[in-house]
């Protein structure tokens, strides 16, 4: 009976994650899950989320207990269909053997993220499955952000493509630079391609990272396979400059927590941990100079002051989260010949919030 009962472990989320506290199941003993289906909430050290279910059945057992801390891929629950026995499914709890995620993951892990030195400094990057045939997938953040906003995104893209996602000049931990300009976070990002000897490349960008992404395939359509902008700038002129002043301004976890809020539809996905690595990277020689460069070339008396010209580019599949609080989805439909989709219940992070909806919307588009 054995090879019927399903195992529901801890997820991982990115090679840095280690453990996840289980803060609250949405399911009950004797309920029925779809794949898809919120089954749980987990918090790590960067973010809380909901778990959608991967696998369909009874679940029959909850293993794991709320508020309690479960490493990856640890037994959190069972499921079953309802002719294996009880004793049956103690057997699998008590022997169940949790997979191995020491040490190969800890070398996975240190060799997952490299540095690459450009003209605009020295850049971390995350180069994944970079041997596989398919077309690459280049992932490029927002203002004040890094590659792990990819988090949720990175594996599902990487299953049958390489992926590419990258900190940009003075984010993340690459290099700082109080001189930069915004037309270099560009040529960084096209640095990179060739250094990767990456030729072509399906852009997604996020926010800032969507008007990077516009403007590269504008100034080198060469290289660029598809486009996909998800709350992108650029396509219009509103922006909430609260959010902008907030996040450079905003010195102390009281300041910030509110600020990172308005990322989200859920602000309780901020957590603690969260907020205290904004300010560790807002606290660093050189940051808030940096950032306030960028604002000031960007961001204009509280609007966008540059607007992308996608005519000459690939027609993109555009994605909003539909309660975005920093830049609104209305300008969804300021772009002509474009796939659009504005999800519900996710705001400016619509693709942490939504990731599933927002991978398959990416994958189908770049099929």
């Amino acid at each position: 009976m054995s090879e019927k009962i399903i195992p529901v472990v801890m997820p991982k989320w990115g090679l840095s994650m280690k453990e996840g506290t289980l803060t609250e199941w949405h399911v009950d003993e004797g309920d029925t899950i779809e794949v898809g289906q919120v089954i749980m909430d987990v918090e790590t050290d960067k973010i809380a989320s909901e778990v959608e279910a991967p696998d369909a059945g009874l679940l029959r057992r909850k293993v794991a207990q709320e508020g309690d801390v479960y490493s990856v891929q640890a037994l959190l629950g069972v499921l079953a269909p309802p002719e294996v026995t009880d004793e049956e499914i103690d057997a699998y709890v008590a022997a169940f053997v949790q997979p191995s995620s020491e040490e190969g993951d800890e070398e996975e892990a240190a060799s997952a993220y490299a540095f690459i030195d450009t003209d605009a400094g020295r850049i971390r990057y995350s180069h994944m499955n970079a041997e596989a045939p398919g077309t690459p997938y280049v992932l490029i953040h927002g203002f004040g952000g890094d590659l792990d906003n990819w988090l949720f995104n990175l594996d599902a893209l990487a299953e049958n493509a390489p992926v590419l996602a990258l900190d940009l000049p003075c984010h993340g931990q690459s290099e700082i630079s109080e001189n930069i300009r915004f037309t270099d976070l560009i040529n960084t990002v096209v640095t990179v391609m060739d250094k990767l000897d990456i030729g072509k490349a399906h852009l997604v960008g996020h926010s800032m990272g969507g008007l990077i992404s516009g403007e590269l395939a504008k100034l080198h359509p060469d290289k660029v396979a598809s486009l996909t902008l998800i709350g992108s700038a650029g396509l219009g002129q509103d922006i909430n400059s609260d959010y902008i002043r907030g996040f450079v301004d905003s010195e102390s976890r009281k300041n910030l927590k509110p600020v990172l809020q308005l990322l989200f539809a859920d602000s309780s996905l901020v957590t603690r941990n969260l907020v205290d690595d904004v300010l560790k990277y807002k606290r660093l020689d050189g940051v808030k100079t940096s950032l306030n460069a960028l604002a000031n070339q960007l961001f204009v008396d509280g609007t966008q002051h540059i607007a992308l010209d996608l005519d000459s580019s690939p027609s993109p599949l555009v994605i909003w989260g539909e309660v975005d609080a920093v830049i609104p989805a209305s300008h969804a439909t300021n772009i002509r010949n474009a796939e659009i989709h504005v999800l519900a219940e996710a705001g400016h992070m619509v693709q942490m919030e939504q990731a599933n909806n927002v991978n398959t919307l990416i994958l189908a588009h770049t099929r």
